[in-house]
């Protein structure tokens, strides 16, 4: 489980498909307090630790994973959010995130308002339906709250401190981006289904 908080931002620096893609991520973690079977939310999904370096770590990707996200995007040089599992104790500064990303959302509009960006994005049609204004998603790993829905389109709005330490300073329209709708959304939408 993680909490949407981005506490690094690693860089790609090589990518292998080799049945699975395996990736290595460059860190400013300590890889000394890393464990190997370690979970690591690399722009939002939950990847296992296979192998470690001084300032690196390897992950190894299923088909099914990359066919889900946004990771067949990616390319050496890609800077990446980073957040380590949460342990018991810590603070749940953002929502409660698994890891396990709902679909593909696209970039298809961004504007400046004050020192801020308002970005729209739009969401598959199947997961639309689970965000609601001041709602909580995911988005590349990083916990934020939804400003408005408007169909499958919908608002976030990036203060300058999240583009600063996260990859959310670099966003551009058409980007694709790894959506995780949140838990309690999906079970109160069940739970109205089931009547």
């Amino acid at each position: 489980m993680f909490t949407g908080i981005i506490t690094d931002i690693g860089t790609l620096v090589e990518l292998e498909q080799a049945g699975d893609l395996r990736a290595r991520i460059q860190t400013g973690y300590d890889t000394n307090g890393i464990d190997l079977g370690a979970s690591i939310a690399s722009d939002g999904v939950c990847l296992t630790v296979i192998s470690l370096g001084e300032d690196w770590y390897d992950v190894q990707i299923s088909a099914e994973t990359v066919s889900k996200t946004n990771l067949n995007d990616w390319s050496v040089g890609k800077r990446v959010n980073l957040e380590r599992a949460l342990k018991v104790g810590d603070e749940l500064g953002g929502h409660i995130v698994s890891g396990h990303v709902d679909g593909v959302a696209e970039v298809v509009a961004m504007r400046d308002e004050g020192d801020s960006t308002r970005v729209t994005l739009r969401a598959p049609a199947d997961l639309a339906r689970f965000i609601a204004p001041k709602g909580s998603v995911a988005l590349n790993g990083t916990s934020l709250t939804v400003n408005e829905v408007d169909g499958c389109d919908f608002g976030i709005n990036f203060i300058p401190h999240t583009k600063d330490v996260t990859t959310w300073g670099s966003v551009q329209i058409g980007d694709r981006i790894n959506l995780e709708i949140d838990t309690l959304a999906r079970y109160v939408a069940r739970l109205a289904e089931a009547g």
